[in-house]
């Protein structure tokens, strides 16, 4: 398998056992002095390099995980959002910090260890993004709905991935899943 960086794998194929989507937003913010980096705007397009999406800053990946390559991107299903939003919270793509908001494939789809085809990029799954008190920022949050908020966000607030192959990502571009190469 390769790593962060490695070449093009044209042998790497679809996997018919996983949904295929699309992409519903993009997200980014840069870095802006005193600002939090929720709620993410949505833009049109996006380059992703080696280190995740060229233009976005995110505060806590920089400063406490030191630029790790399995947070470059962050995953999360519109399907979710909907959920969230039946249960009383009004969450909007990107308000959850998400560079991609998926459509048409399930949160458990997006598994460690899974690959996927996301415009001219290939991302690899590596973990699931834990709810943090920055959420507490949101204006349909705040503090006193902050700790129910966290409960309600454990295992929903999307996927942490790595970049196998940089690309440029469009809204509503194709999400397919991949085999890795052996």
């Amino acid at each position: 398998m390769g790593g962060v960086g490695a070449p093009a794998r044209s042998e790497a194929r679809p996997s018919s056992e996983r949904s295929s989507g699309r992409v519903f937003q993009l997200h980014r913010k840069s870095k802006v002095n005193g600002e939090h980096g929720l709620p993410k705007p949505s833009v049109p397009e996006v380059r992703i390099g080696t280190g995740g999406v060229e233009g976005d800053f995110n505060r806590f990946r920089h400063e406490e995980r030191h630029d790790d390559p399995g947070m470059a991107v962050l995953l999360l299903p519109r399907e979710t959002l909907e959920e969230l939003n039946r249960e009383g919270w009004p969450v909007a793509p990107g308000d959850l910090g998400e560079n991609v908001t998926t459509e048409g494939i399930g949160y458990a789809h997006f598994a460690p260890g899974t690959h996927w085809k996301v415009g001219e990029a290939e991302l690899e799954v590596v973990k699931p993004c834990d709810p943090c008190d920055n959420l507490y920022l949101l204006p349909y949050v705040g503090t006193e709905r902050g700790p129910a908020f966290l409960k309600t966000m454990l295992h929903r607030r999307g996927w942490f991935a790595r970049v196998v192959r940089a690309g440029r990502i469009r809204a509503h571009d194709a999400i397919e899943p991949m085999d890795p190469s052996p």
